[in-house]
């Protein structure tokens, strides 16, 4: 397994729990052992090689959309979004399909592009990337569904997609998606309140009163070290959840949030790392390349909704509702960013392994620390 990304894992968990414990003291337990379960799926997943992940993607596909396709008629809804349907109830336990479905959407392009190739498979490849994202976007829940749209991306190039075709293709989508949201924007008229709201807040002097401020106020008050998890605090809406980050800085302060950073960071590190080894596999297999492209996507869907989550917290991007990887409260974020882990460390492990050996031992240093 890869060293630094299981550093990486660790320190989101434990900064997890800190943000948890200030925020929602009664939930510290329910999320330690939510924790332990993600990790222990890492463990497990990692132990699988990426040719198993390319052999399943097109079922989990195929059970992404039906399980998105069950939101639309028996779907729940959330307290500040009424009228949306976002999860499914089994057994008592509520999981969001949405998160489910990014995943299932890099196994699926990551297996067909190292099946078919990347020449004249553009239109294959949208289709499936617009279906999936379209069950998401009626839901709704606008800010999974562009992050699903640039998961899409991301994976296309990293396949190999040349950039010019990538653009011509958002461009089309653009244009044809134009005619269609003047009626979505009618009929889930929250979407432009948290629009507005946040232009206003632009050029306003921010208050106390919104969720933002109340945010921006626990990162002040966290210093340079926190005040702990037990010291005093203000409770709002989502301090647990979206903006975690706050009981985050709040607890532990800037290096708290720092080491927050620095945790994503190692994920993009990682990830990169197996993508330019796998460049110097002769020849390239369809698994290397799949591992590679599996790594780049894995990567993206973790740190690319961190980042979001992150600028909304910080007030660049309105409210959105997208939690924080491995440290926001919630099982179905948490368990699929573990299975995402898994995969890049299956990814780097498969690489390493199809070195030379000579460019092996040049690279150890720094590299990922083979089973």
């Amino acid at each position: 397994m890869s060293l630094q990304l299981l550093i990486a894992q660790l320190l989101l968990l434990v900064l997890g729990l800190m943000g948890i414990a200030a925020a929602e003291p009664s939930l510290i337990l329910d999320h330690g052992l939510k924790a332990l379960a993600a990790l222990g799926v890492t463990f497990l997943v990692a132990r699988l090689r990426p040719r198993a992940f390319l052999g399943m993607g097109t079922w989990a596909w195929l059970g992404a959309l039906f399980l998105l396709l069950m939101v639309l008629f028996v779907g729940q809804g959330t307290e500040t979004s009424p009228g949306t349907r976002r999860w499914l109830e089994v057994g008592g336990q509520k999981f969001q399909p949405s998160e489910f479905a990014k995943l299932a959407l890099v196994l699926q392009l990551a297996s067909f592009f190292s099946r078919r190739g990347v020449q004249n498979k553009l239109l294959s490849a949208t289709l499936m990337m617009v279906v999936t994202t379209l069950l998401v976007i009626l839901e709704p829940d606008l800010g999974t569904s562009l992050l699903t749209f640039g998961l899409g991306i991301i994976v296309m190039f990293a396949a190999g997609v040349r950039i010019f075709n990538i653009s011509g293709l958002m461009l089309a989508l653009g244009l044809l998606s134009l005619p269609f949201l003047n009626n979505y924007l009618e009929r889930h008229p929250y979407i432009l309140e948290r629009w507005f709201g946040h232009q206003a807040r632009q050029v306003e002097v921010p208050t106390e009163l919104d969720q933002i401020g109340k945010a921006h106020r626990d990162l002040t008050y966290g210093g340079w070290w926190g005040q702990g998890p037990d010291g005093p605090r203000w409770e709002y809406f989502a301090a647990h959840t979206d903006m975690v980050v706050a009981a985050v800085g709040f607890s532990a302060g800037l290096l708290g949030v720092l080491t927050l950073l620095f945790a994503y960071w190692l994920i993009v590190s990682t990830a990169l790392q197996v993508s330019q080894l796998a460049t110097r596999v002769r020849p390239m297999s369809r698994e290397i390349h799949g591992a590679s492209i599996l790594a780049i996507g894995c990567m993206f869907m973790v740190v690319g909704q961190a980042f979001v989550n992150l600028a909304v917290a910080a007030g660049i991007f309105p409210v959105t509702g997208v939690p924080l990887p491995l440290v926001s409260y919630g099982f179905s974020s948490m368990l699929t960013m573990s299975v995402a882990l898994g995969i890049i460390h299956s990814a780097m492990r498969e690489v390493r392994r199809q070195l030379p050996t000579e460019v092996r031992v040049r690279d150890f240093v720094g590299a990922a620390a083979d089973d």
